[in-house]
C-alpha cells in the first residue's frame, strides 16, 4: 500500500477528515490533500513517525507501509445463473493479501449455483479484475442489457459468444455479434478467485 491508500483507509475506518490528520501531524491541510490524492509520496521522517503514532503502527512497519489490512470493496451481487439485476449497493470491504491487492479491484457476492463445478457457489465472494476483454475459455463477469450482471465462462466463436455455465442443468446463452452490440453484452471483469465465507 502507498501513503494515499493508508490515509484513505484510516479516514474511512475512523471517520476523520484531512483536518484531523493535518493537526495531528503538524502539517498543512494541502499537504495531507496531496498525500491522499497521490500527488505527493514524500513524507519527512519526523512526520512519518507522527503518522505511525496516529495509526498506532510500528515505525518500521510504517516505513514499509506494511502491517496494514489490505482491503477491497464488496460492490454488490452477481448472478451465477441469469436474470438477476445488478445491485449497486456496497456491502463493505473484504481483507485481501498484499499480492492479491494488486491482482483485482473488487468483490461481488455470488447468487445461484450455475458455476458450482468451477467452485463458484451461492453466497461466495468473487474477486474481480476490471477489464473490457478476456481470452476465450476464461471466467468473466458480464453486463447484459445494462442491468443484468452474470458470471460465466466465455467461449469466443467466429460468429458468436457463448456464455457457458459450469453446471449441466443450466443452458448456455449464445449471442451473435449483432446481439453483443445491440443488447449489449459487455465484459466488465475477469474472475480472479472465489472465496467461501466461514
Amino acid at each position: 500500500m502507498n501513503i494515499a491508500e493508508v490515509l484513505t483507509q484510516f479516514k474511512r475506518q475512523n471517520n476523520v477528515n484531512n483536518d484531523y490528520i493535518a493537526d495531528y501531524c503538524g502539517v498543512t491541510k494541502s499537504t495531507v490533500s496531496r498525500w491522499c490524492t497521490g500527488k505527493s509520496k514524500k513524507v519527512h521522517p519526523e512526520t512519518l513517525e507522527k503518522i505511525s503514532q496516529m495509526l498506532n503502527i510500528d515505525l518500521e512497519d510504517m516505513t514499509r507501509v506494511n502491517g496494514l489490512a489490505y482491503e477491497k470493496p464488496i460492490l454488490g451481487t452477481v448472478k451465477a445463473g441469469y436474470g438477476l439485476f445488478a445491485e449497486e449497493n456496497m456491502e463493505g470491504y473484504e481483507t485481501v493479501s498484499e499480492p492479491d491487492f494488486h491482482k483485482g479491484d473488487y468483490f461481488l457476492r455470488v447468487t445461484g449455483n450455475s458455476m458450482k463445478d468451477a467452485n463458484i457457489h451461492d453466497g461466495d465472494l468473487l474477486f474481480v479484475k476490471s477489464c473490457t476483454d478476456i481470452p476465450s475459455g476464461s471466467i468473466g463477469v458480464f453486463l447484459i442489457n445494462h442491468d443484468e450482471v452474470t458470471v460465466k465462462t466465455l467461449i469466443k466463436k467466429p460468429n458468436c459468444w457463448v456464455l457457458m455455465a459450469a453446471n449441466p442443468d443450466v443452458e448456455p446463452k449464445i449471442f451473435t455479434h449483432e446481439e453483443i452490440v445491440t443488447t449489449p453484452v459487455q465484459i466488465i471483469g475477469k474472475a480472479i478467485y472465489s472465496k467461501t465465507e466461514l
